[in-house]
């Protein structure tokens, strides 16, 4: 693969850093080169001038400073330290887990207090002991790692979740990864041609569901991953995925009303829209069928509860008439429920469209980057794990997954829902000062 493949790209940003060195390069790639050789500090990204051909190495990304805009510059950062999964065994996890699995703080792995550490950043500079994040210097089959700072116990492993591109969790909805054969060995057909199999996954029709190349995917509620193969005869077959060892995270909070079409709903509603009560989903009668909870891990496939488990239009069940399969259920809409002015429509904010210097006031309900991604919930780790949470930063109003600047950066942002970018800046434009207010 490419080098750059590593590195996520931003164009027309500069960050400050003192902890930077100069070189002379002629491109991108050349400039890659020398942050994998930096041997004065880790280089965790680097700048590229296009008219000067300039390279600066850095030891800092946009999330560890400050950034300001710089027409002629484009900026590079590792994917590997935004990542909070590990892969395989975790031996290049760089993420900022600090605590064990038993909730114990890590030590730091350059103190000597109250563990003498064997592994330090001295003895071992590539294995990334920085802080008292979790890491795995010595290659323990049974993953990330660190001292703990209870005297009582030395150290403990860490619980980093599996990367979703080496394994799949729940049905493997947000597979990413690059598995091309099918379970039987055959190769798998590319999306975007329609020969041998004419079909109708087209990415533009399925913009999110990363129809890249002829990676095994589950763009429509499958099992698992699958794709067509290049063998006439067989026109589609699943893929052989190892599901994760470790549980698949908790997304953001279950919601108990009715938002979108439902897919999140985890009520206790069990009665459809006429009335007929729900059949429970582990049971075969009066209606046979294939939701069986233990298939469909992750669709909350609990006692007879409504649920919308394939993207219908709302939650629905099968019901205990035998005359009638299945029927739609009545949930209540969340409308603005949370926020608790419902009933007072009069004093519902208006949406804010632009922001005002550097957005740390905006307070609209804009939730798509710059790139047309959907925002990540600011309370949600899926699929991102990240320290700017609502209780982090209580004056920020990081509600739902609106765009905010908690930090501090040159305009709104978010994490977005697409795991291979962890964040982008948002679809907003700043305010004409003579806007009226």
């Amino acid at each position: 693969g490419d080098i750059l493949d590593d590195y996520s790209r931003t164009d027309g940003v500069w960050i400050l850093t003192r902890n930077k060195q100069f070189y002379k390069t002629t491109n991108e790639k050349e400039c890659a080169d020398k942050c994998e050789a930096e041997r004065n500090f880790t280089c965790r990204a680097f700048l590229f001038t296009r008219k000067k051909l300039e390279c600066l190495t850095l030891a800092e990304n946009a999330k560890m400073t400050v950034t300001f805009t710089s027409t002629d510059t484009v900026l590079y950062e590792k994917r590997i330290y935004f990542m909070q999964c590990k892969r395989g065994i975790g031996t290049d996890y760089r993420g900022t887990e600090a605590k064990t699995q038993r909730g114990i703080p890590c030590q730091k792995w350059a103190e000597k207090i109250p563990h003498k550490p064997n592994y330090t950043p001295e003895k071992y500079p590539s294995a990334g002991l920085e802080e008292n994040y979790c890491r795995n210097p010595d290659a323990d089959e049974r993953g990330p790692w660190c001292y703990t700072t209870d005297p009582a116990m030395r150290f403990d492993y860490c619980s980093i979740p599996e990367c979703e591109d080496q394994c799949m969790q729940c049905n493997g909805e947000d597979y990413h990864g690059e598995v091309s054969r099918t379970e039987s060995g055959l190769v798998c057909q590319h999306w975007d041609v329609q020969e041998p199999h004419m079909h109708g996954f087209i990415l533009k029709h399925y913009p999110e569901k990363d129809l890249k190349m002829n990676y095994c995917r589950n763009p429509d509620g499958e099992l698992r991953p699958w794709c067509f193969t290049t063998n006439p005869n067989k026109r589609w077959e699943y893929c052989n995925i190892p599901r994760c060892t470790t549980p698949p995270p908790v997304s953001g909070l279950h919601s108990q009303c009715l938002s979108g079409k439902g897919e999140d709903y985890r009520g206790r509603i069990a009665i459809t829209e006429s009335g007929n009560a729900c059949q429970h989903w582990s049971t075969q009668f009066p209606h046979r069928h294939g939701w069986i909870p233990d298939r469909y891990p992750c669709k909350g496939l609990e006692e007879n509860y409504c649920r919308n488990p394939d993207g219908e239009k709302k939650p629905w069940c099968y019901t205990t008439n035998s005359s009638i399969r299945w029927e739609y259920c009545t949930i209540p809409p969340c409308d603005r429920t949370e926020q608790g002015i419902a009933d007072m429509p009069a004093q519902v904010p208006l949406t804010e469209e632009c922001y005002r210097g550097k957005g740390q006031s905006y307070r609209g309900t804009t939730s798509v980057t710059a790139s047309g991604k959907k925002c990540q919930a600011w309370s949600s780790m899926v699929p991102h794990r990240h320290i700017k949470t609502p209780d982090r930063f209580p004056d920020s109003d990081l509600r739902d997954n609106y765009c905010r600047n908690p930090d501090g950066d040159s305009s709104p942002w978010c994490f977005t829902t697409d795991p291979s970018t962890v964040w982008e800046y948002c679809n907003l434009k700043r305010c004409d000062d003579h806007t009226q207010e």
